[in-house]
């Protein structure tokens, strides 16, 4: 077999490839094979069939098309491997000559993952937010604390905000009473916003007995955008109760004695999650940083798939979760079809070039991902996920994931090599040491990433 490279353009390639009639041979007997166990002829036992008779009953063009079909994927991936070729998706197939007993001659278009050329990047320099608690902050904290402690009493009185009622409530839409638009002893505090627009004003001033009918908008259900017409009936209406601001608050609410050890408690996780937050934010400004240094171009089926991906799971997902279509989406963003192309191309495209950025650093500094690092991260892909340790591993290993998550981790300590050379100041100008941060960028990696992994292993 001879094979050549034609470089189309940065992202893709043509292989001609040349192969002499006798090395079909071994896919040739495998066709005779395979036709005999299909076939019947009169006065020949099955399987037992002679070439020439296979030949002359149903032709030798059947038998030549099963035994090229057989050897494409092999003499294409000699090829590939011939040429030492990183190929992306799969080819494009084209038989230009197939001479019986002479020769088979084939083309294979297919992408490949661009030369990219890693700078430089000591220099890089980004500004993050300062780590700044405030004695504000902190009471927010601990009053959103005493909010979980708070006691409920029922009151023989009109509903005002903060109070929790107890409502029966039922939906129509053009007059029709929805199957799944009644709900009888919904628990709701008046002013959360966690129900209907408009149900506020509704129970307001009501009480326990009284009901009202207004009109809302439907957020799920079968009628899930459509205006309805709902009537709501108060059964009972219960005041709040904070408990007092006190020591004794402190010990029901936390293993703390003293409301100041509480206060001091809560500073300290607030410093922690906005510490959280500056590394990340950090990874996320250096890998802007990056990018903006690289010439990385991008191959076009590649994208189009990626964009495809992406809308697929927005619409088939996570908006039919939320009994949403993407024309309602938009309409709540406030965008246009076309600004929701134009992001989710953008998110794509960085998406992509991420991936590869990284994946040629992971090369460069010949980073390796060990036991113990692959198992963290599958514990906490797993806790993200909903799904038991144990779970969450048997389904990446059936599903032949397992490659997909050492990336994301490799990914994310070629990310932490960057932040660890880049210069990172707060707001204040004072210099972040951001220590090992390996678990927060492989997370940074994998959102920036998303769906792109899987189309550039294939």
């Amino acid at each position: 077999m001879k094979s050549a490279v034609e470089t189309l353009n940065p992202t893709r390639v043509r292989l001609t490839v040349e192969v002499p009639f006798e090395e079909l041979k071994d896919s040739l007997d495998a066709a005779y094979k395979k036709i005999n166990q299909q076939v019947t002829v009169k006065g020949f036992r099955k399987g037992k069939i002679p070439a020439r008779v296979i030949d002359q009953r149903f032709g030798r063009g059947a038998v030549l098309e099963e035994a090229v079909n057989d050897a494409l994927p092999k003499f294409y991936t000699e090829a590939v491997n011939e040429a030492e070729l990183n190929v992306l998706g799969q080819p494009e197939v084209d038989i230009t000559e197939l001479k019986d007993n002479e020769t088979l001659n084939f083309t294979a278009e297919v992408d490949v993952r661009p030369s990219i050329e890693i700078p430089d990047y000591s220099g890089i320099e980004v500004e993050v937010d300062a780590i700044e608690v405030s004695d504000e902050d902190v009471d927010k904290a601990v009053e959103e604390l005493r909010e979980r402690f708070a006691s409920t009493s029922p009151v023989e009185r009109a509903a005002e905000d903060g109070d929790v009622v107890t409502i029966d409530l039922e939906a129509k839409v053009e007059g029709e009473v929805l199957e799944d638009g009644v709900a009888s002893g919904v628990s709701y505090t008046i002013g959360s916003g966690e129900l209907l627009e408009g149900i506020d004003d509704a129970v307001k001033g009501l009480e326990a007995g009284g009901e009202a009918t207004f009109t809302s908008e439907l957020k799920g259900g079968s009628a899930a955008g459509k205006e309805a017409e709902v009537t709501v009936k108060v059964t009972q209406v219960a005041a709040r109760e904070l408990p007092s601001l006190d020591d004794d608050f402190a010990q029901l609410a936390s293993e703390f004695d003293t409301l100041d050890e509480l206060k001091a408690d809560s500073r300290k996780r607030l410093e922690n999650m906005k510490q959280y937050d500056q590394a990340t934010q950090a990874q996320e400004r250096v890998l802007e940083k990056l990018l903006e240094l690289v010439e990385v171009p991008v191959p076009e089926k590649l994208l189009a798939d990626e964009i495809q991906t992406r809308t697929h799971n927005l619409e088939h997902h996570q908006l039919g979760q939320m009994g949403l279509d993407l024309d309602k989406y938009l309409e709540i963003q406030g965008k246009s079809r076309e600004e929701f192309d134009d992001e989710t191309k953008e998110q794509a495209e960085k998406g992509i070039k991420t991936q590869f950025v990284l994946d040629e650093l992971v090369n460069k500094e010949k980073l390796n991902v060990n036991q113990e690092e692959l198992t963290e991260h599958l514990m906490r892909r797993a806790q993200s996920s909903g799904m038991s340790p144990d779970q969450f591993a048997q389904a990446v290993v059936e599903g032949g994931q397992v490659p997909m998550l050492v990336g994301e981790v490799a990914r994310g300590k070629a990310l932490a090599v960057v932040v660890e050379a880049a210069t990172v100041k707060d707001t204040n100008g004072e210099v972040v040491d951001l220590e090992d941060e390996d678990d927060e960028t492989a997370e940074t990696v994998e959102a920036t990433s998303d769906s792109a992994e899987e189309k550039t292993e294939a």
